[in-house]
C-alpha cells in the first residue's frame, strides 16, 4: 500500500488523513500542536459548513458533533446606512434548502487528531520546514501540504494570473460569545453590510463550553472598523466588538447587552492577502510536494467558504489518490489533481472577490430585488453551499 504524509492538521489535512486510514493507507500526519494544545489555544476560525461540505464528513462518519451543534436554517442580509445607523436601508431573509452547522475547530480538530491516532495513524508534533518535507518525501510515496499558515506555505509561488489582490482586503476579528439574545426567526447567519465601513456577521456554533454565537468583523483597511491593532486582551477585544455595534449597528448592540466571551481564548484578530498559489513545490532534492485547500487557494472569510472548500478539496484529493492505484504520484498527476479542484475553487474565488469590492449596480439590484422575491433570496443564500451556481448570473451586467 502506498504511504502518504500530510503536513497540517486542519479541516482538509485531518479529513483526508482519516479518510485514507479508512481506505487502509498508512498515513503520517505532521502538525505543530497536539490535541491538548489545540483545545486550550486561541480560536482558529469562523467556520460555518454548508450541506455539501457536511456530506463529505458524514460519508466518512466524521460528523461527531452533528447532534450537538445548532442547525442553521437560513441567512438574513441587512444593508445598513452608515449615516443613519438606527434605520437599515434593506433587510431580508432566505431559507437554506438544507441546514448548515458550525463546530469550533479547537474541538473538532483535537477530536479528529485523537481519532487519527486511535485508528493507527502516525502523528508527529513538529514545526514544518523544508528539512521536514525532505525527510517525509524520502520515506513516503506522496507528501501533501495542508497547512494554510506558516513560513512553509510561502515556499509555494503565487499564481499572479489567478490572484486579484496583492494586499489584505479586510481587517478581521472573531469573537466567540455566550448571552446573545436570539433572533425571532430562529438560528441563522445574520449578514450586515455597512457601505464604506465593512461587514459584520453572526451565527450560532458549538464550542468547548456548548452552544455559542460567533461574531465576525470585516473592516475595510484604513476605515473605522480597522481598529484592532492596539487590542491585546480578551476584555479589550470584547469591548471593541461592542463599540463597533453601538456605532454602526445599534439594534445588534441591543441583542448583546449581556454577552461574555465563551472562554479566555475565544477571540482573535488579524489580516491576510487572498491569493492563489502554484500547486507543486519542488524541494532542493528534486522531490515534490503537492499543496491543497487554503495552502493554495486562500480566500477572505467574507463568504464563509474556508472550511467548506477545505472539506471539498479533501474529498476530491481522496478520490484522485484512490484512483491512482500503484501509478506514481508524479508532477503531472499533482498538477492535474489541483486543476480538478480549481475547476470548483475558481467559482469560490470569483464570488468572494466580488464581495470584497464595492458592489456593482447589478449586484445592488439583485440585493434589493431579493427583498421582494423569495425565489431570488433562496438562490442567493443557497449559493453559499455551492458557489458555482452564481456563475454567470451574479456577474452579468445589463
Amino acid at each position: 500500500m502506498r504511504t502518504i504524509a500530510i503536513v497540517g492538521a486542519g479541516q482538509s489535512g485531518l479529513q483526508l488523513a482519516l479518510s485514507l486510514l479508512a481506505a487502509d493507507y498508512p498515513v503520517t500526519l505532521l502538525t505543530n500542536r497536539d490535541a491538548k494544545s489545540l483545545r486550550g489555544g486561541r480560536v482558529m476560525s469562523s467556520q460555518c459548513m454548508f450541506h455539501d461540505a457536511l456530506e463529505t464528513e458524514r460519508e466518512k462518519q466524521l460528523n461527531i458533533w452533528e447532534a450537538d451543534a445548532p442547525c442553521i436554517e437560513g441567512i438574513s442580509l441587512t444593508l445598513a446606512d452608515p449615516q443613519q445607523a438606527e434605520q437599515p436601508i434593506l433587510n431580508w431573509r432566505g431559507g437554506l434548502d438544507q441546514y448548515a452547522q458550525s463546530v469550533d475547530q479547537r474541538l473538532k480538530m483535537a477530536g479528529w487528531m485523537e481519532e487519527f491516532e486511535r485508528l493507527g495513524g502516525k502523528l508527529l508534533i513538529a514545526e514544518a520546514g523544508v528539512s521536514e518535507l525532505e525527510r517525509l518525501s524520502a520515506s513516503h510515496d506522496l507528501v501533501l501540504l495542508a497547512a494554510g499558515k506558516g513560513d512553509i506555505v510561502s515556499q509555494f509561488s503565487v499564481n499572479t494570473q489567478r490572484s486579484r489582490f496583492d494586499r489584505p482586503q479586510r481587517a478581521l476579528a472573531l469573537t466567540y460569545i455566550h448571552g446573545m439574545r436570539p433572533m425571532e426567526s430562529g438560528d441563522q447567519i445574520n449578514f450586515k453590510l455597512i457601505p464604506g465601513v465593512g461587514e459584520y456577521f453572526t451565527f450560532p456554533a458549538y464550542t468547548l463550553s456548548g452552544v455559542c454565537d460567533i461574531m465576525v468583523f470585516e473592516g475595510i483597511p484604513g476605515g473605522p472598523m480597522d481598529c484592532w491593532e492596539n487590542v491585546s486582551t480578551a476584555r479589550q477585544h470584547l469591548q471593541n466588538s461592542l463599540n463597533i455595534l453601538q456605532r454602526w449597528l445599534p439594534w445588534e448592540a441591543d441583542r448583546c447587552s449581556d454577552i461574555e466571551l465563551t472562554d479566555a481564548q475565544g477571540f482573535m484578530a488579524g489580516r491576510f492577502t487572498p491569493c492563489v498559489r502554484e500547486p507543486v513545490l519542488t524541494l532542493p532534492s528534486g522531490r515534490r510536494v503537492l499543496g491543497m485547500a487554503d495552502a493554495l487557494v486562500l480566500n477572505d472569510p467574507i463568504t464563509g467558504q474556508g472550511s467548506n472548500s477545505a472539506a471539498k478539496c479533501a474529498h476530491l484529493y481522496l478520490q484522485q489518490i484512490l484512483a491512482r492505484g500503484d501509478a506514481a504520484f508524479d508532477e503531472n498527476w499533482m498538477v492535474q489533481t489541483f486543476e480538478h479542484y480549481w475547476d470548483y475553487a475558481r467559482h469560490v474565488v470569483n464570488w468572494t472577490n466580488s464581495m470584497l469590492l464595492p458592489p456593482s449596480p447589478h449586484v445592488m439590484e439583485l440585493m434589493f430585488n431579493a427583498a421582494d422575491s423569495e425565489e431570488l433570496a433562496g438562490q442567493i443564500v443557497n449559493g453559499f453551499n455551492h458557489p458555482a451556481q452564481f456563475d454567470p448570473w451574479w456577474f452579468q451586467q445589463k
